[in-house]
């Protein structure tokens, strides 16, 4: 593990009670908390059933699954075999909770997305929503999470669109270089000692990655934030520049 990995863990540790209070605002009482999949027919991009027909009965991990909620959501759609990644001690125990929650059989394990402590050939389907931006050396994730999956294996890989990290949203202007792929440091708080380190790869990085480590790419889907997508500009108070670029880019690959 990295330097910048071990300093991300901290961060996650730190933040992971506050995180979690903010993803869980609008669940009322005796609601279930939101468990959003990948697969799922309103996810972003909808499903791809030209690529996976069903998770129903198929051996799936999430690689970095931070509270567990795409985990736990993927169970819920019928995955026989779910297992949950992730580095941080304390974003598990969020994840073990909505487990219980839920009462779906899932198991969660930490480990490091570039060392995954998990067999060759082990799984059906992976996906990751939000976690290879953090890693330094991309190819050594993209290459674990080949080598987890079996021959056909699809792995759906979501990340923030490099665009949208370049945006200084308040000013509606481009404030960064969109072919500066970092390392980047975020403050999340001042409160917290540690910073969230992140890697802003092109979209070109990723697709490329994904093919230099065994993937067929399928499918990119480029889309905007729900919010945005639902609304006008002139309906909510978000800056207009986000109409007009991604916040997401999401890959289908197929293991070769």
């Amino acid at each position: 593990m990295t330097e910048h990995s071990r300093e991300n863990r901290r961060l996650w540790n730190e933040w992971s009670d506050d995180f979690q209070a903010v993803w869980n605002a609008d669940t009322g009482n005796g609601e279930l908390p939101p468990t959003p999949s990948p697969f799922e027919s309103d996810a972003p991009g909808g499903r791809q059933p030209e690529i996976l027909t069903s998770v129903e009965g198929k051996e799936y991990v999430e690689l970095g699954c931070g509270g567990g909620q795409g985990t736990v959501g993927t169970a819920e759609l019928g995955a026989e075999t779910v297992v949950g990644v992730d580095f941080s001690g304390e974003q598990l125990r969020h994840a073990r909770q909505l487990r219980e929650f839920c009462g779906v059989d899932v198991q969660f394990v930490t480990g490091d997305v570039t060392d995954l402590p998990l067999a060759d050939d082990r799984f059906d389907i992976a996906s990751s929503e939000w976690a290879f931006q953090m890693v330094a050396h991309l190819d050594e994730a993209l290459d674990e999470a080949h080598r987890v999956l079996r021959d056909s294996g699809v792995f759906v890989l979501s990340a923030p669109h490099p665009v949208y990290e370049t945006l200084d949203t308040d000013k509606g202007t481009v404030d960064g270089n969109y072919f500066d792929t970092g390392p980047r440091k975020i403050t999340i708080d001042e409160d917290y000692e540690s910073t969230l380190t992140v890697f802003d790869r092109t979209v070109a990085d990723l697709h490329n990655g994904l093919v230099d480590a065994g993937f067929e790419v399928r499918r990119i889907i480029e889309h905007r934030q729900r919010e945005v997508e639902e609304n006008q500009p002139s309906e909510t108070d978000l800056p207009e520049i986000l109409w007009n670029v991604p916040k997401s880019v999401r890959f289908w690959a197929v293991a070769e």
